[in-house]
């Protein structure tokens, strides 16, 4: 078996696992009708079998929305002061198989048993901050297309991402040519 990738042995899990269980649980708490039991679902889809109580919910809900303020920002500096807020609540690294039912790796929770919202906010950002130090630049965002509100982490190696999906970017860009073609921008007019 070969060496674990570096992030892999941070988080426990893929980066691009934790990104998009991250997305999925900030998308999932920006909804008003989220419950337990949503939430529940939404965990279990990334392996995540912990019982959910609405405290739980409440207390993970509070924490998405500081998780969002980091992807809102649009600058590096700002994104990085973000995160560093939020990891200097985080505890001291420790390393744990959860009692042997995984593999040995790293959290920043205060235990394994820890509650959700501080497993959820320090999993998330130890992952931002992951990303942000390797690509330089924030580690994702809220969508721009008009109307969504959305929440992404950025992946790509390519341009930073401005949407939340192809479907979105998308709307926006079939939404600016009709805005253009309106206001006879880019319209040939016949001559006289």
């Amino acid at each position: 078996m070969g060496a674990m990738p570096f992030t892999h042995a941070i988080t426990g899990r893929s980066v691009r696992a934790v990104a998009d269980r991250t997305t999925d649980l900030l998308n999932a708490l920006a909804e008003e009708d989220t419950d337990a039991a949503a939430l529940a679902r939404v965990l279990r889809v990334h392996g995540e079998t912990d019982p959910v109580t609405e405290t739980d919910v409440d207390q993970m809900r509070e924490a998405a929305h500081r998780i969002r303020e980091v992807l809102a920002v649009r600058d590096v500096g700002g994104a990085a002061e973000r995160i560093n807020r939020l990891l200097a609540r985080a505890h001291q690294p420790r390393l744990t198989d959860h009692g042997g039912t995984t593999h040995w790796h790293v959290h920043v929770d205060s235990r394994d048993d820890a509650p959700l919202a501080e497993w959820f906010t320090a999993s998330s950002c130890l992952v931002l901050a992951l990303l942000l130090a390797d690509r330089q630049r924030p580690p994702g965002g809220v969508c721009a297309a008009h109307g969504c509100e959305r929440a992404f982490v950025d992946l790509g190696s390519g341009s930073p991402r401005r949407y939340c999906s192809r479907r979105c970017a998308t709307r926006a860009r079939v939404a600016a040519h009709r805005r253009a073609a309106g206001s006879g921008a880019g319209v040939s007019r016949p001559r006289t």
